[in-house]
């Protein structure tokens, strides 16, 4: 019961969020599944106070990307990587060059208070699955294989890995105990919701390359005034202040 109350709970937040009501003005905004809580914050925080309603788009950053070249009216692109905003921007669909907005951290949780989280410990016979968002289109499921190899475990727990979409479907996999344990964002597990749920542990940030996040206006005809203010909010204090509640490393603009 507990657990499925939790999923339902986690499932509702993991879908697309929007913030404040419908407007022919409203921003949209695609952004990255691990930001799924943070952006929540920010998006109401930038909404107070500047009365500019969003709404906001959450699944993978290569999702997201190819939607964007497709036409996909997004007005802000706030990835898990710099890749991805980088390659919009050399192919034309960005206003500018991408900033680093933060650095995202990597976590291995486990909803079950029976299972302390390690990296040993995914070889064990008890740990028949281990959840990570798909390494071709997440950065940070990229980012947990590249943990995985520097262990040295990698090619013993091929047979283990369960990918989900995007970190949101990697996180219903662990909270729903389809898997035992998994990889995912550390502003999951610090998420008001989830917060104190389980168990996990950092990754040492040695054994991955950082996850350097980073942000761009998509390019159209006529940029939004309100596209440009919530760029500029995104570095702000207040902004940055949300960001390291989540866990984030935040960066000076």
């Amino acid at each position: 019961m507990k657990t499925k109350i939790l999923l339902h709970i986690v499932s509702l937040f993991f879908l697309t969020a929007s913030c404040t009501k419908k407007d022919s003005n409203k921003l949209t905004i695609a952004t990255a599944a691990n930001m799924q809580f943070a952006i929540q914050e920010i998006t109401t925080s930038f909404t107070q106070k500047t009365g500019i309603p969003c709404d906001v788009i959450i699944t993978s950053s290569g999702k997201l990307t190819a939607q964007i070249q497709e036409g996909a009216p997004y007005d802000i692109f706030v990835s898990a990587d710099m890749k991805y905003p980088e390659t919009l921007h050399k192919n034309g669909f960005a206003a500018k060059s991408p900033e680093i907005y933060a650095y995202g951290k990597l976590v291995l949780w486990s909803i079950s208070d029976e299972i302390q989280p390690s990296i040993e410990s995914l070889t064990d016979k008890q740990i028949k699955h281990i959840a990570m968002a798909n390494p071709k289109t997440a950065p940070y499921g990229e980012a947990a294989i590249a943990v995985l190899k520097h262990a040295g475990i990698y090619d013993l727990v091929t047979d283990k890995l369960v990918y989900g979409e995007s970190i949101s479907q990697t996180n219903q996999f662990i909270v729903s105990g389809a898997a035992e344990v998994g990889f995912t964002a550390k502003s999951v597990v610090l998420s008001p919701k989830i917060k104190e749920k389980g168990n996990w542990i950092a990754i040492d940030e040695n054994s991955y390359t950082p996850i350097a996040q980073g942000v761009v206006m998509i390019k159209k005809e006529h940029i939004k005034e309100d596209a440009l203010k919530f760029y500029e909010f995104l570095f702000s204090a207040q902004s940055k202040e949300i960001l390291e509640n989540f866990g984030y490393l935040v960066t000076t603009k």
